[in-house]
Order: C-alpha cells, then structure tokens, then sequence
C-alpha cells in the first residue's frame, strides 16, 4: 500500500471535505485549481453546495431499520446504489490511468461510470477494465464523422447508454485557470510549460506517476477522418467548434439504438424538448457551476424539471453531492439517481483507485445511515414526504 493509499484509508477520513484537502496536497495548484474552481466568481459552484443545506428532514421515529435497500435500476443499468460517477474531462491529468481506475472502483461497487469523450484512454480499454455499468458521453469535437466513429465505437465496446451534454455552447469564464495560466498546459509549445516548473517539482508523488505513464498527449476517442486521432493540444479549439443544437439529436438517435440521456437541462422547456427528440433520461446539471455562472444550483432546478416531464422519462441530477444525505435529499426531490463529479474526483486525485474507491464507500455508509435516522427501508420509498424546501422553490408557472 502507498502512502497515499494509508492516508485515504486513515480513521480520520471521514467526509468528501477531507479527500479534497488530499488532493490538494498531492496535485499542482494549477491542475487542483482546474478540478475545483468554477466559472466567473463562482456563485454557482458555492450555491450548488449550498442548496442541500436548505433542504431539510422530516424523519419518521420510533422504528428501528436495521437493513436498508439503496439498489436501484437507472435506464436499465443495475446499481447497488442511485450513484453514477459523471464524466469528468481531462481527468487522466489528476491520475494516469484515471478512467480505467475509476471505472473499476465504480464496477466493485456496483455504480456506474459515464466515460467522458475527452478522456486519454480507449474507451475500448476502459470498457476492459470494468464489468460494472458503463454509459458514454459524447462531444462532437471532430465534427460529426467522429462523432460517428465514436458512437460506433462505444456500442461495440458495450457502453449501454449515450450521453449528450448540450451546455457548451462556449466555453465559461473559468477565473483561476485564466489565472494559472492552465490552457498552457494542454497547449503544444513546451515553453510555455516552464513556468509550471516550480509547483511540478513540489509535488513529486504526482510528477512520477504521470512521467512514468509517459504523459497524454492524444484524445484517443476522437478520431478524425483524415486526421487520425485528435492531439491533447487541440481539444479546446475543436470543443469551441462542436456545440450540439436539437438537430444533432435526430442523426444521434438514428446512429445509437440504446437509451440517449441529455445532460445539462436546466428548465422544463428544456426537458420537453429533449423528450421529445427521443431521449430516455435527463440530467439536471449546470456543468458543476463552470459554465454560466448565476444560474439556479441544479437541485432547486430538480422539482421543475420533475414537474415537466418526470412521469415519462428518468431525471437524474448532477452538482453539489458531497455527503450521502444529498443523495437522499435529491431521491425525495424526484431524482432517480444522482451523478458525481468532484467528489469522487478529490478521491482519484488523492489516491488513485483507493481514493475513488473511499469517497464511494464514504458516500454510501452516509446514505445507509441517513435512511435509517429517516425511518426508511428503500430507497424506493423516498418522496417529497420526508423533506421540506423553502417556499421559494415552489415552481411558478412561465408565460
């Protein structure tokens, strides 16, 4: 076991707050900045958090539940638990082998992965790495064709559900990367590097362990015809040129035969028309608050989208879960099932698969323990009984 392994595992790991304070130890400011900053003066990012806060319980006493059933079937993928780990882009720079590590903590503990398009493994290797559930998100960087390829590619592969991520119409105004200087790191020039130097050298465990992975310099499930497989350097270019409209979703439903979930609905509108394009399941996210900072967090955005279109297709949200009664929280606000992001994150930037695989099990004691001081046996029972939300998330009507 190594070091960084003992301290995941220490007694006084307790909460995702204090993986986070790990990762931070291990990774170089810039890319820690990277993996928990937000958009602009991240109002957004801090509300996300914030809005379970103002959830609170109304637990039922007296009963003594001694087992607690969190199972959970989300699009038909089975989970021992309504968590999927979100797709997290570049990810292979917190940890080498990122997306392989955390799709096979996630498969050990019977959740799912959604593979991110801008990963630095095969999704054909990280598919290998796993038996658990496993969705793919799909960016159009490349342009149609690859994405094309990619879908292809995914459903040989196994991937069972397709994730369509429509918040990126630009990029956010992300301050401390414009700060840190991170777009240097994914650019071409080796000179520009030079001035990471310094907080690189400080962080030695990090510095060998992505040395001894020989770096990522290829986006290796973007491959463009022609071109072959997209460079590391030219990720954010091809992102800027990529942006999914409703169109898109007529061609990618024709091309992939399974379930298609849309990722970043905000407002019921939204929800409607993705339906109405086809998709199985939507997914309430504002990015982890990196996109358009000031919108709602994605939990007081949860009860309208519910309002709009839960009884015809799955709503899932994603933002803000860093503790097992957040889980809860969103079940009894309508959820199927939740996504995250940087909790698990803070883990693979601590550890590795030891870290993901703590920040899982932290995740999952809380929700077992919250069910019981709720007096719940299954997770099946939530609903709006047990919680009350301020009145000013009552949905209002749109004119």
């Amino acid at each position: 076991m190594t070091r960084q392994e003992r301290k995941v595992s220490s007694p006084r790991v307790v909460n995702i707050g204090d993986l986070r304070r790990l990762a931070q130890q291990r990774l170089p400011r810039v890319l820690f900045d990277y993996l928990d900053g937000g958009a602009e003066g991240e109002v957004t990012l801090r509300e996300n958090v914030r809005a379970f806060e103002e959830v609170t319980f109304r637990p039922r006493q007296a009963l003594y539940i001694p087992e607690r059933d969190t199972r959970a079937s989300v699009l038909g993928s089975n989970l021992s638990m309504p968590v999927l780990l979100a797709p997290c882009g570049f990810s292979h720079m917190f940890y080498p082998q990122a997306e392989p590590t955390a799709a096979r903590a996630a498969g050990k503990a019977g959740i799912g992965y959604v593979l991110t398009t801008m990963s630095g493994h095969r999704l054909e290797d990280v598919a290998q790495a796993t038996t658990g559930p496993l969705w793919y998100q799909l960016y159009l960087a490349g342009g149609h064709e690859a994405g094309k390829g990619a879908i292809e590619r995914a459903q040989k592969a196994g991937f069972s559900v397709l994730v369509i991520t429509i918040d990126t119409g630009t990029f956010g105004m992300r301050e401390r990367d414009v700060r840190n200087g991170a777009g240097s790191l994914l650019g071409a020039n080796l000179l520009a590097k030079i001035p990471f130097l310094p907080q690189v050298l400080a962080h030695p465990g990090w510095l060998a362990g992505f040395l001894g992975a020989g770096g990522v310099r290829k986006l290796h499930n973007i491959v463009v015809p022609g071109r072959g497989t997209l460079p590391l350097s030219d990720a954010q270019s091809s992102l800027a040129k990529s942006v999914v409209t409703w169109n898109d979703l007529k061609w990618i439903r024709k091309e992939w035969p399974g379930p298609i979930v849309v990722k970043g609905v905000m407002i019921g509108e939204d929800a409607k028309r993705a339906v109405e394009e086809g998709a199985a399941g939507v997914i309430v996210s504002n990015h982890g608050g990196r996109q358009l900072d000031g919108v709602a967090p994605a939990l007081r955005a949860l009860p309208e989208i519910v309002a709009a279109v839960g009884a015809r297709t799955e709503v899932l949200v994603d933002g803000g879960i860093r503790r097992g009664c957040d889980i809860a929280k969103a079940l009894c606000l309508g959820a199927r099932a939740v996504l995250i992001g940087r909790a698990y994150m803070y883990g693979l930037g601590a550890a590795g698969e030891a870290g993901v695989a703590r920040a899982i099990a932290i995740l999952r004691a809380d929700l077992e323990r919250a069910m019981a001081l709720l007096g719940c046996k299954s997770i099946a029972e939530l609903d709006r009984s047990y919680v009350d939300v301020p009145a000013s998330w009552a949905v209002q009507p749109r004119v």
